[in-house]
Parts: C-alpha cells; sequence; structure tokens
C-alpha cells in the first residue's frame, strides 16, 4: 500500500536533518540518475512505495510548472505523476536518508534510477 504524502513530506524531512558523512549523500543525488557505481542497492532497504495500485496503468505525464526538467535537481517530486508514481522509498541503512527508486525500462534495457528525498522540492500533486 503506497504511503500519503504527509508520510512522504515526514521521511523526507527526517533525511535532511541527517549531518553524518556517508556515501550516499556524497554522491549528489539531488536530480533523478542512474545508480552510481559508488553505491550498492544493498546499502538501501525498501520502506514504502508511491505505487498506488500496481494494477492500474500508471501516468507517464510528468509534473513541471516551473518549466523544470526530468533530470532537474530543483524539479518537483509530484507522486502522483512520472517518474514517483512509480517508486519505491528506500533508507540508506548506513546513514538513515531516504531516496526513491524507480526502474527506467527501455527497449533493450532496464535502468535503476535514485533521487534523494527532500523536502523542498516535494509538491503534493
Amino acid at each position: 500500500m503506497a504511503i500519503d504524502f504527509a508520510e512522504l513530506k515526514q521521511l523526507a524531512a527526517v533525511s535532511e536533518a541527517v549531518a553524518v558523512p556517508c556515501s550516499c549523500h556524497d554522491a549528489a543525488l539531488f536530480a533523478w540518475q542512474t545508480v552510481p557505481y559508488s553505491l550498492t542497492l544493498e546499502q538501501f532497504e525498501e520502506v514504502a512505495t508511491l505505487v498506488e495500485d500496481p494494477y492500474a496503468e500508471p501516468t507517464f505525464a510528468e509534473y513541471h510548472p516551473n518549466g523544470t526538467r526530468y533530470d532537474s535537481a530543483d524539479a518537483p517530486i509530484a507522486p502522483r505523476y512520472y517518474p514517483a508514481n512509480l517508486s519505491q522509498v528506500l533508507r540508506c541503512v548506513k546513514c538513515n536518508r531516504h531516496y526513491l527508486r524507480y526502474t527506467e525500462g527501455g527497449g533493450y534495457f532496464t535502468e535503476q534510477r535514485i533521487r534523494a528525498l527532500r523536502p523542498q522540492v516535494l509538491e503534493d500533486a
């Protein structure tokens, strides 16, 4: 079951308050990007999902009211829009920071993409 916006906002606030150094934070994952080789997914545990209904066809519409792009660090994280609507919420087991992760599928490949969960870019949309 998907978490609601209030819970997501709370996880983002917890993540923002973490001050300890960690390799996940060093990777500067402010925009969506391929999981860097410096990180392993074993460093993270899945704690929630933003997928509301795994059987429903998700929207692939993006939310960019201020003209941002998918790969912009200041692009909003809008849970009901792509790619957040396909994402799992991960927690770094080393430092307790939270991230979103989804699988990007192309014609001949799949790729794990990751982004830091930051309160300043969350939008209830």
